[in-house]
């Protein structure tokens, strides 16, 4: 959720591109498909304890045994709200489950609104983050990362773009985007560029999650939205038909999991657990589940280089 750093850990493809690797990669799963959703009922792998990869995890996060998790659960397919409308499921959280449960722990995800994840890891509120956090220099200069996935921004417009929208014009569009990510940022450049060539600006729609600004797009509020590419899919296969993507997807960049500063032993563990994940085949499965296997990586680090 949310910013995006240019760095070609993804090809750019196009819109349709996109939508049919994303659905390939799912096929014979309970993926997402057309009209649907991921099956959230049960979890796609059992979190087995390793006990050699167990031993490595500092005692500091080994005494507390279950490890509170802040996470923004209003981004499908990475992490939102099951049917019950309580308990916090999807792509990140079985992740980070699975890799935990490597390690000998577990995790107690709670939501709250992404911009302040952040500070909630640094001021010790959570011991861990996992909100599609793209990994960029200044957020690490307030917390550490593990990389786990790659991901980039889509544009989504109604069916058939009747505004005939294009990202390389987007001057005088009106769009919605959730707060606190760089989509905003991107957007907001663009926008100065247009006004800068005497053209019209970017009327940009600024909300707390992204339902909000998906549904201001399914509403007819705005003309587009730009979002990360597994929820711009997500967004789409839910919409019965309303909405496609448009453009390319760009700027690709590393997620990771979020922890505070000087913790870098526990993120090397967490990178073997994903990396152990990667060699029994449970991390491509938990992909597969939620259609999301373009966004496979197969080095895991803490604190990788970005631009």
């Amino acid at each position: 959720m949310r910013s995006r750093t240019r760095r070609p850990a993804l090809p750019i493809v196009t819109a349709a591109a996109a939508a049919a690797s994303l659905a390939l990669a799912a096929c014979g799963s309970d993926t997402l498909e057309p009209g649907g959703s991921a099956s959230s009922a049960a979890p796609t792998v059992s979190a087995t304890k390793d006990t050699a990869l167990a031993g490595q995890v500092p005692e500091k996060y080994r005494s507390k045994g279950t490890l509170n998790v802040g996470t923004d659960a209003t981004y499908p397919p990475n992490e939102y709200f099951d049917s019950d409308g309580k308990t916090i499921v999807g792509m990140d959280v079985e992740l980070l489950t699975a890799a935990l449960g490597k390690l000998g722990l577990k995790a107690n995800f709670q939501n709250a609104g992404f911009d302040s994840l952040i500070l909630g890891i640094k001021g010790g509120k959570y011991d861990l983050g996992i909100s599609s956090f793209t990994i960029n220099n200044e957020r690490k200069q307030t917390v550490s990362f593990t990389s786990y996935f790659t991901a980039g921004t889509q544009w989504v417009t109604a069916k058939g773009n009747p505004k005939k929208v294009n990202p390389d014009s987007p001057c005088g569009l009106s769009m919605s985007v959730q707060k606190g990510t760089v989509q905003v940022t991107d957007l907001q450049n663009r926008s100065k560029k247009c006004t800068g060539e005497g053209k019209q600006p970017i009327k940009l729609l600024i909300q707390d999650n992204q339902t909000r600004a998906t549904l201001d797009l399914t509403s007819g509020r705005v003309d587009a939205m730009a979002a990360d590419l597994p929820v711009s899919v997500d967004a789409v296969n839910k919409s019965g038909g309303k909405l496609e993507l448009v453009g390319k997807n760009y700027d690709s960049a590393p997620y990771g999991v979020a922890f505070p500063k000087g913790d870098e032993a526990f993120g090397q563990a967490l990178a073997k657990a994903f990396t152990a994940m990667k060699s029994d085949g449970s991390y491509d499965k938990i992909l597969d589940k939620y259609g999301t296997k373009a966004g496979a990586i197969s080095t895991f680090a803490v604190n990788p280089a970005t631009d």
